[in-house]
């Protein structure tokens, strides 16, 4: 299979980039793994690996910081629109993010941002539903600690390159 064209598309603040520095290490009809760096330059986080798990609506991803200790897990709740064609993917972040910290610390992020994006009308009730839903059932996994299994292909492809 090729490399598709993945584009991060977000909704507050407005932008949808290509994301043509990203490095696909795999993909199949579940999911695609990408290792990059960091799109503007912080003093904390460096580069990362990221799983789009495509049936999920997640994209579960490892933060590094410069010296490669991890910085924490960053949960994406997303909603995905391919076009075969063009082999193209525009993934759309759907606002509500989990982060798993080192310790095991959990924490819920922007729920704020899905009323804002609601109520401002740029986000429809069918993805308000979905969000809420994929975050659901991310949080499920998590408490029944099963997340181990939504780390592993990141973790394959962190330790192959180490």
């Amino acid at each position: 299979m090729a490399n598709p064209i993945l584009y991060r598309k977000r909704l507050i603040p407005e932008e949808c980039i290509l994301l043509k520095d990203d490095t696909i290490l795999y993909r199949d009809s579940q999911i695609i793994v990408t290792s990059w760096n960091s799109l503007k330059p912080r003093k904390d986080l460096h580069h990362g690996y990221s799983c789009y798990y495509l049936s999920k609506g997640i994209k579960v991803s490892r933060f590094y910081k410069e010296d490669n200790s991890l910085l924490f897990w960053y949960c994406d709740i997303v909603d995905y629109d391919y076009n075969k064609s063009s082999d193209t993917y525009i993934v759309t972040d759907l606002l509500a993010d989990v982060v798993i910290y080192p310790d095991g610390f959990v924490k819920v992020v922007d729920l704020d941002e899905l009323v804002t994006a609601r109520e401002s009308g740029i986000l429809s009730e069918d993805l308000l539903k979905k969000a809420l839903l994929r975050l659901n059932d991310l949080l499920n996994t998590i408490y029944a600690g099963k997340f181990s299994e939504l780390q592993k292909p990141t973790e394959d492809y962190h330790s192959v390159s180490n």
